[in-house]
Order: C-alpha cells, then structure tokens, then sequence
C-alpha cells in the first residue's frame, strides 16, 4: 500500500465516456465529490470507450497520459469516476506508481470525514471494511505464503487470511450494534404511531438544499454548506403544523448517482426512517440545469430501500434564483383533489414556505371517524374511555336507560376500541372523515 496523507491531496481526475451507455457519469460532479473530500483538482483527463479495459479500465495510451500528469503536477491520487475492479486498480497503481480511487472510494471517504455521531460512524465503517474486503491482497502480497520452518509451526493461516478474518468478525459486530439501533429506531417510530405523530423526511439529491430548508421550518441550526453530502447524520427536530399538531421532521443524508450499494446497506438503519415515513418531502434544485435526472436517481434509491411507495410533495427549492423561468417562490400546482403535489419555495430567503406549511396541512390529514354511539347501562367503563379519549362531542340518557353518545375520534384509536369490545361497530352510525 501507499502511504496516505492528510487533507489537502493533489489529484488527477479520469473520466471515461462510453459511446453505447445512454447513462453516462458526469464530470462535473465527480470535481464536486473532490472538492467536498478536501481533495485539490491539478488536472482531469477524459477519453472515449466501447467498453471498459479488462485489465486496466482505459487504454495504454491514456494511462501514459494520467502517469505524465502524476509526474508533472506530482500528484499523490487518481481518482476515476467510475467502479474499477481491485484487480484494475492495482494494475493502474503500479503503471502510474501511486494511490487510485474509484468513485466508491471517494464517497466513503467523504463520508469518513463527515461522519459526527456514532451510529453514523458505525456506518461507515461498515461500508469502508464491507469495501476494503475485496482489496486487502493490495496490502499483503509480500506477506502471502504460510507460516512454517522449525520454531515457526503454526495453524497454518496467511497473513491475508488473518485480516480477512479479523475483519470478518468486526462487520458482523458492527451489524449487531446497528441492529439494536436498527430496534431502538422502530420503538420510536412505534411509540409516534401510537401518539398519532406523523413523521416528514426530507429527501433529495446531495446539496439540493435540505438542511436549509429543515432549519427554516424548524429553527435547528443544522451544518449547511455549499457541497455534496455536506449532512451524513441524521437530525430529527419535532414542529407544530395548525390543524394537525405535532410532526416531526427529519433531515437525511442526501442521494446521488450510483449510489454505493454498500453506504444504502449499512445506513439501512437510518435510511427506514424514510420508507416508514408518512410523507416524504422530495427537495429538488430547482436552478440545476440536471435536476430531472437528480429527481430520478433519487426515485431509483428510494425504491432500492423500499421507499417508492410512501406519499411525496415534491418542493422545487432555490426559486428565488429562477429570473425569467416561469415559476418563482410560491408557485404551486395541485391535484384534482386540490392537494399541492409541487410547490416552489426559497429556504434561503424563506419565500413560499407558509404555503410550503399549507401543503403538509393538506398532505397530512389524518382519517377520523365521526357519528353516535347506542351504550346500554353496563358498558359504563367504554362510556368512561370515551371521555378519556376526549372523543365526546354530546351525551343524551336514553329513556331505557343507557346513552346515546356522539363521538368524534381518529380512525386509529376508533379501531382498537372495537378490537377491545366486540360489537361496538354494530351499535355505531356514522361515518369516516378526513381532517386537515
């Protein structure tokens, strides 16, 4: 292996066009990844490809070009945008004689750097050593021969086989702590569900603008920052919305591109907060010239968590940067039902965000039952539970004895009251609303 300095690196950047491939990996936001890694761009090559190289993933010719760049500007990384093989990367290392990064590595690193908390941590060192797994042979060719000779029997392990197996035994511990975070997750979202506290996440493409949109809803102080993943650690902020109450908020890391499958499995546990959430805000860059393409990656990894199916208001934010566009702050455009389904706003400015908190009044309408209720003289302790509900709206005695109650309660609670006393349904007349 190569040693590896700190922040601050200097990095030649390689970009391969392949002409049969509709989708083609951006530049751009390759540099944007350097940058946000602490990483200082001194040249970029591009080329042209049918396919990728077996053994070195571009051409002689090139990899002559990318070793001259190395030398010139004596920099210490190349970094692809794309995913090379452990085998491709040695081969590349060895040619131009110092370390190489694929797209995945990057990210990690990124990610290495950004994370705060320790269950964010946790995750990415989970994806790191799930990562670094196929590649250890890098480090250990000297070392590859079994243990022998007199003085030297052993159980006959290689050096590689060992940190295999030391590695192997820490991602199963990691995947144990995070399966209890995983648990202690679900008693809280169970412990919502129950208060009937309905949970927004915020999702997005990478610098779309979300923590600035969750700290002008909320008033947090969450880190902003003009880069790519700028949030990795989740942040969950409680806010009140009239006519609904309590909601909670939650900021999430941000999507991009061929996300790695390894970062979506080992933030699993942070990434349910979205698919169990009652609506997902889908914050998008409404000044970037890509942001359909963002908008469909970002559709790509929510159905990848199971995600696709949970309610989304899609909020098209940066407006107040759209001069001449068409739409500004404020806009909106609704359903048949006359439910804002795109709504334009401005975090920065706080331009269209009353509107923006109409809109989740209107998304987050809770079903609620409403009618009257017959009660005979000795279901008094279901009388007693109404009220403790504060489900009672009036109460008339019944000549016969008994009530007459008319009630108005969520479906929710409605439902386990008739799973606890078998034939209150028959004696209701009524019928199911919507509020908000």
């Amino acid at each position: 292996m190569f040693e590896r300095p700190g922040r601050g690196e200097r990095a030649v950047l390689v970009h391969v066009t392949f002409r049969r491939q509709s989708e083609q990996a951006d530049l751009q936001e390759l540099g944007e990844l350097a940058f946000a890694a602490g990483v200082t761009t001194v040249a970029k090559i591009t080329t042209q490809r049918d396919k990728p190289d077996p053994k070195h993933y571009i051409g002689q010719g090139k990899l002559a070009e990318i070793l001259d760049a190395v030398s010139l500007h004596e920099a210490e990384v190349v970094i692809f945008n794309h995913e090379l093989s452990p085998s491709q990367e040695r081969n590349v290392e060895r040619f131009v004689k110092c370390r190489v990064l694929s797209r995945t590595g990057l990210i990690l690193d990124i990610f290495a750097q950004r994370a705060r908390t320790f269950e964010g941590k946790l995750q990415v060192e989970l994806a790191q050593l799930e990562h670094l797994s196929t590649r250890l042979v890098r480090g250990w060719t000297h070392l590859e021969r079994q243990k022998g000779g007199i003085g030297l029997r052993g159980p006959g392990e290689t050096q590689l086989e060992t940190d295999r197996r030391l590695i192997r035994d820490r991602i199963m511990a990691i995947q144990k702590r995070l399966d209890k975070v995983r648990q202690q997750r679900g008693q809280s979202r169970h412990a919502r569900t129950r208060a009937e506290i309905p949970t927004i996440a915020l999702v997005g493409y990478t610098n779309a603008g979300k923590s600035t949109l969750f700290n002008a809803l909320t008033g947090a102080h969450v880190f902003v920052a003009n880069q790519l993943f700028a949030t990795l650690d989740p942040t969950l902020r409680a806010i009140e919305l009239t006519g609904i109450g309590k909601v909670v908020l939650a900021d999430t890391v941000g999507f991009i591109r061929q996300l790695p499958h390894t970062l979506v499995d080992a933030f699993r546990a942070t990434l349910e907060e979205t698919s169990q959430a009652h609506l997902l805000l889908h914050v998008v860059d409404a000044h970037d010239e890509k942001f359909e393409e963002h908008m469909h990656e970002v559709n790509q990894v929510l159905a990848d968590i199971g995600a696709n199916d949970v309610s989304q208001l899609t909020v098209f934010n940066k407006a107040d940067l759209l001069v001449g566009q068409g739409f500004q702050s404020g806009d909106c455009e609704r359903d048949k039902d006359g439910k804002i389904t795109k709504i334009w706003v401005s975090a920065q400015t706080k331009e269209g965000l009353d509107l923006l908190r109409e809109a989740l009044q209107g998304r987050l309408s809770i079903e609620t039952i409403e009618g009257s209720v017959y009660l005979a003289p000795e279901q008094g302790q279901l009388r007693s539970q109404l009220f403790a509900l504060q489900a009672v709206l009036e109460e008339k005695d019944l000549s016969e004895g008994g009530w007459k109650i008319k009630i108005k309660t969520t479906k929710y609670h409605w439902e386990k009251l008739c799973q606890q006393y078998a034939g209150l349904a028959s004696v209701f007349q009524g019928k199911d609303k919507k509020r908000g």
